[in-house]
């Protein structure tokens, strides 16, 4: 009798350790990794916008090569979604956290949770203002600000009036202004007149540069810190009919490319990589988990596309 009480005990315990390791695989979408791989939480600007679909297939094809399991949200531009859905990951205990904040102060108190978790966390395109954050992977966002100043100023020869549609909640379009403002003081018959916040999104975006024509009628160029601003911008100057007004955008989004083909206002576009920001930042997590040292802010390059590009 002792013999199968003995058994049974033993069957229950292999049973209960067999349905352990099974109930560590997480939830949500993403490459399933190797058995008992690392499971990593992603939390995304959004899911809608050409550049996050790139992004996150680079996360994908990295995280399945390494064995991890990735849990892809979608923050959907919203601050207290992703503050909600770092609270999910550290009670699901990821092993790592992936940020492209909505808001680069207001997310640092939800880092902190992570960091207090014992959890690293990672900040890919957009920076964190606050928290521990392991690594950030980002564009070179100076460089491609740059870039737009030095396009624009040899469009309009070196003199006149431009304006910024900017996106301050956020620390990608706080660089790329910053790169746009430096450069430009090489050129001192260029102004920076003008500068406004869009919000990142092509409604807000549109007001904004109707509202910049307006009280700047002799503008000469806008930049705008990503497509849907320089879209927008363009709206804004094809509704007024100012047909020589130079517009540099950034990320060089098909529906931008083809403005940019078709002889608009949209002049150029800083192209970013996606693709690759995303397999970086699966690079320095294994780093990480590895024990290695990993470069506190990893840059990936940028380039111009004009009409001219292959």
């Amino acid at each position: 009798m002792r013999l199968n009480v003995y058994a049974l005990c033993l069957a229950l315990a292999c049973g209960a350790l067999l349905v352990s390791s099974g109930c560590n695989k997480g939830g949500g979408s993403g490459g399933a990794g190797g058995a008992g791989g690392k499971r990593i939480g992603v939390t995304l600007l959004t899911r809608e916008h050409v550049f996050y679909k790139d992004l996150e297939a680079g996360l994908k094809e990295a995280a399945d090569k390494a064995g991890y399991q990735l849990i892809v949200n979608s923050g959907d531009m919203d601050l207290a979604k992703q503050q909600s859905q770092i609270d999910n990951f550290i009670v699901q205990k990821v092993d790592a956290i992936i940020l492209c904040p909505a808001d680069s102060k207001g997310i640092a108190p939800a880092i902190e949770k992570a960091n207090q978790a014992g959890i690293p966390v990672f900040t890919a395109d957009i920076a964190a203002q606050g928290g521990q954050v392991v690594s950030h992977i980002a564009s070179d966002n100076l460089a491609g600000g740059r870039l737009a100043a030095e396009f624009i100023a040899k469009a309009i020869g070196g003199q006149g009036d431009v304006g910024i549609i900017g996106q301050q909640e956020v620390q990608s379009g706080l660089d790329r202004e910053l790169g746009f403002k430096e450069e430009m003081k090489k050129y001192p018959g260029i102004k920076v007149a003008a500068v406004l916040n869009g919000g990142g999104v092509r409604d807000k975006a549109l007001k904004a540069a109707e509202d910049m024509l307006q009280g700047n009628p002799n503008l000469k160029g806008i930049f705008g810190i990503n497509d849907d601003s320089a879209l927008g911008a363009l709206s804004a100057a094809e509704g007024a009919g100012k047909k020589e007004l130079v517009i540099v955008g950034y990320d060089a989004i098909p529906e931008a490319v083809k403005a940019i083909q078709r002889g608009s206002a949209l002049k150029a576009d800083v192209a970013q990589q996606p693709h690759d920001i995303g397999t970086k930042t699966i690079e320095a997590i294994s780093k990480h988990f590895s024990g290695a040292p990993v470069e506190k802010n990893i840059a990936v390059p940028v380039k111009i596309v004009d009409a001219n590009s292959k």
